[in-house]
């Protein structure tokens, strides 16, 4: 991966004396030892993107999609405070929800667990779609839509949308029923209409 000031090819040394031997590269390496395999690619991120969704429908236990402005870490814990002594859990470490975050999580997916609960974060249009694709959700959750995140979008209805994308890809949908947008989005959302839905909140909705 090629970050800002360094490229992951600076860190290849230290992973292989740490063990690793199978690497995913954007440019040939001049040194890597003879015990260890590359894969040469055009974007290291959509590669590791790839093999995820390749790995993730290789299971049919349920997964649980978490989205959402605020919450999705907590609801995340919540959900396995509530469920691990019931379910063989596999879910995201810590707040890993980005582009490179979900990926790595769904990677941790094996025939050992029956359970996955996995966060989605996004910070611009189109990224819900890879993200969404990668989970395949079976349940899907949005939180809240607020103002986090709203730089790379038109207005808060933009990323309202977005987000929607994750419970498109579900086949039941829990979601504030209080926030009218987010209602009548999902109302006015022909895929969404069909879904099971679960909805919270005070209001009669």
């Amino acid at each position: 991966l090629k970050g800002i000031q360094k490229s992951g090819n600076f860190y290849i040394n230290d992973a292989y004396q740490k063990g690793i031997r199978q690497f995913i590269l954007t440019e040939k390496p001049t040194n890597l030892p003879d015990d260890a395999n590359y894969i040469l690619v055009d974007d290291a991120l959509q590669a590791i993107q790839n093999l995820a969704q390749f790995h993730r429908e290789k299971f049919d236990y349920p997964i649980i999609g978490i989205t959402g402005s605020n919450g999705k870490t907590v609801i995340k814990e919540w959900l396995y405070q509530l469920l691990w002594e019931d379910f063989k859990i596999v879910r995201s470490p810590k707040s890993y929800n980005s582009q490179l975050g979900v990926p790595i999580s769904v990677l941790l997916m094996d025939e050992n667990k029956d359970l996955g609960i996995f966060e989605a974060g996004i910070s611009a249009v189109g990224e819900m779609e890879k993200l969404a694709n990668i989970i395949q959700p079976t349940l899907a959750i949005l939180s809240n839509v607020g103002s986090a995140h709203l730089e790379n979008f038109e207005n808060e209805n933009s990323l309202a949308k977005e987000k929607l994308v994750l419970l498109e890809k579900a086949d039941k949908i829990i979601f504030d029923a209080d926030d009218d947008r987010i209602l009548k989005l999902i109302n006015e959302n022909s895929v969404l209409d069909q879904k099971q839905k679960f909805s919270f909140g005070r209001s009669e909705n």
